[in-house]
């Protein structure tokens, strides 16, 4: 008896898991994973429907399942005296309800760094907040009414361009405020989850959780600033895995970045210059390992490859550079570059 109930409980669960997916063929996917009847697969989607986690749509044949939404909730702050502690404590924790505690510390993480974000950085009035939670997963919207998130970094860094700031903050470790914060709450933050986005003005900044690469695109205009998060309800990703993966040395320091080289290029521009090798290069003296992800960049030019192969590690052999998923051409720069410093 056990063993029927703890595979009615997996059958269940993959339902849940892949339902958004297959909302059209949930129980032939089904019955294929568990070689069981289409009747006992209906049988478990119709506890879902008597528990209030799936609905149930069309008639007979036509008929469609979704996953319920448990929680819709939104809520407008103002931003003088608002603490990020109270917000999670008093509203989004009290929301989210019972998830494990590996969920919970994620989202704990995310919603109050985001928040302080706001309060301390963005010049606005006021901060919204949106939730939305099936059975699987998760999703949490922060907007607000300041400055934007990129026009700030651009004027703040004296950037050419907003675009711009999404590399600096894929790399980690920038703050407009250094005097009051680490720089590591959005590098950190976009890691923990499954799906990270910033939208702000008209550039869009994301990262996909197990993607080698974050991207920026044209997009808006937003007023403000935009930030979604997106979570599976049941992942087994902690807060102390992500800042693993990016701790080197005895300190537990976050001493290593990965940098999507591509968020360099823009448009149809290729890497040739020294320019845009130092605007990749800056603040990699802040680090002890720097992953070059080349994923995507076609071809560097030997200028461009000289700068942050030979000059840059010519004057900071401290630092390690280690390039991933370079193409034969990509690679065959970089050794030349490293070649004419070893020469």
């Amino acid at each position: 008896m056990a063993k029927v109930r703890e595979r009615g409980e997996a059958v269940r669960k993959f339902v849940i898991a892949n339902l958004a997916e297959h909302e059209g063929d949930i129980v032939k996917v089904a019955v294929e994973k568990f070689g069981c009847s289409r009747q006992a697969v209906f049988k478990h989607l119709q506890k879902l429907v008597a528990e209030g986690v799936v609905i149930e749509e069309g008639r007979t044949r036509g008929k469609t399942y979704k996953l319920a939404p448990l929680v819709e909730w939104h809520k407008e702050y103002a931003l003088p005296g608002l603490s990020e502690d109270k917000v999670w404590r008093e509203d989004v924790a009290l929301r989210l309800g019972k998830l494990p505690e590996n969920v919970l510390n994620l989202w704990h993480y995310g919603v109050t760094e985001m928040v302080n974000n706001v309060i301390d950085h963005s010049g606005a009035k006021a901060l919204f907040i949106y939730i939305s939670k099936t059975a699987a997963s998760t999703e949490i919207d922060l907007q607000d009414d300041g400055v934007g998130i990129f026009r700030k970094i651009k004027k703040a860094a004296n950037l050419d361009d907003e675009r711009h700031a999404v590399l600096e903050l894929a790399k980690g470790k920038f703050t407009t405020d250094p005097a009051n914060h680490s720089g590591e709450g959005i590098f950190f933050t976009s890691r923990m989850f499954d799906q990270f986005s910033i939208y702000s003005g008209t550039v869009y900044f994301g990262h996909q959780f197990a993607k080698r690469e974050d991207w920026i695109l044209k997009t808006g205009p937003v007023e403000g600033t935009r930030v979604f998060m997106a979570l599976d309800n049941h992942t087994a990703r902690t807060t102390k895995k992500v800042f693993d993966k990016f701790a080197t040395g005895e300190d537990y320091g976050f001493n290593k970045t990965v940098v999507p080289v591509q968020l360099t290029e823009y448009g149809d521009s290729n890497l040739v210059s020294r320019s845009q090798a130092k605007r990749l290069l800056a603040r990699f003296d802040r680090f002890k390992v720097v992953m070059l992800d080349f994923a995507g960049v076609k071809s560097i030019g030997q200028a461009f490859a000289d700068e942050v192969f030979r000059v840059f590690q010519g004057r900071h052999p401290e630092v390690e550079l280690i390039e991933t998923n370079a193409n034969a051409e990509v690679s065959k720069m970089i050794s030349r570059a490293r070649a004419t410093a070893l020469g």
